[in-house]
């Protein structure tokens, strides 16, 4: 059945390419993007299925009348994709109060907002999907990354819980944690180079040339593959609150996890000392 999207961070990258292989197979489109003129060409193309809509994430009300919009032109919304973000990079230290909030604005909040507004409409038609682009970044954590990885980790819970609160109503959600994809002219981006950064304190240069050397080094993933499995994932009946996109990752977070558990393990004496007797 062909199905209706609404889609933030349509301009470019993955979210450019979820559009794309959502209006090749039929599917209608509404792409949001803050401004809507790298989506002239895709209007050209496909016509009245693509419905280009300039939107801010952070500008809750705006969000509100965008969904609204796209409901109103369409007649329905079945795949909510909240895909807008960017990365702030810096250590702890470095952050300021706006750079941290302005993280947390977009990468959060604007996704709650969407959620916020499309939510009536799913639950009313008993029937919808929303997708969550996390990271991979939204299970570890690295240095340098903390505001970026506070929000992704913010998002998971969020969402998770979202799942349990949404699926009387037929509403399904999934978090997708992709490693890193050739969104930037084929290559894998470097976070410490395409980020948002802090300004920066010598104290920490040590620690970001050791970390330069390692990160996006990783064989970078096909956008447009992730694309085709994101339609395999919206067209499943019964799909996974949390799916990792591209390989590399997956090994590291086991490794991370049974960390996790072994430190939870080597310390029960403490945590039960810590119960008390009451």
């Amino acid at each position: 059945m062909q199905k209706v999207w609404f889609v933030t961070g349509s301009s470019r990258g993955l979210g450019r390419n979820f559009v794309e292989a959502a209006l090749s197979r039929g599917d209608r489109v509404a792409a949001t993007a803050r401004s809507t003129e790298s989506l002239k060409g895709l209007v050209s193309t496909y016509g009245d299925a693509i419905l280009p809509v300039k939107m801010d994430v952070t500008d809750r009300a705006g969000v509100f009348e965008s969904v609204k919009r796209a409901k109103e032109h369409f007649g329905r919304l079945d795949v909510i994709v909240n895909n807008a973000g960017h990365a702030q990079i810096g250590a702890v230290e470095e952050l300021s109060e706006r750079e941290l909030r302005d993280q947390m604005e977009t990468n959060l909040f604007g996704a709650v907002w969407v959620v916020q507004a499309a939510l009536p409409y799913l639950r009313e038609q008993r029937s919808g999907h929303i997708i969550q682009m996390s990271s991979a970044a939204g299970v570890i954590a690295m240095p340098l990354g903390g505001a970026y990885h506070a929000s992704k980790w913010a998002l998971e819970g969020l969402n998770e819980a979202l799942a349990g609160e949404v699926a009387e109503f037929g509403v399904k959600v999934t978090i997708i944690e992709p490693a890193g994809f050739a969104t930037r002219d084929g290559n894998n981006p470097d976070p410490l180079a395409n980020g948002h950064m802090a300004t920066t304190d010598p104290a920490y240069d040590d620690l970001r040339r050791r970390l330069g050397a390692t990160t996006g080094k990783m064989p970078a993933g096909d956008p447009a593959a992730a694309a085709q499995a994101l339609l395999k994932l919206v067209d499943s009946a019964n799909p996974p609150v949390r799916v990792l996109f591209g390989k590399g990752f997956h090994p590291m977070i086991q490794q991370v996890y049974a960390d996790r558990l072994k430190t939870w393990d080597d310390w029960q004496d403490l945590s039960i000392e810590a119960h008390g007797r009451l």
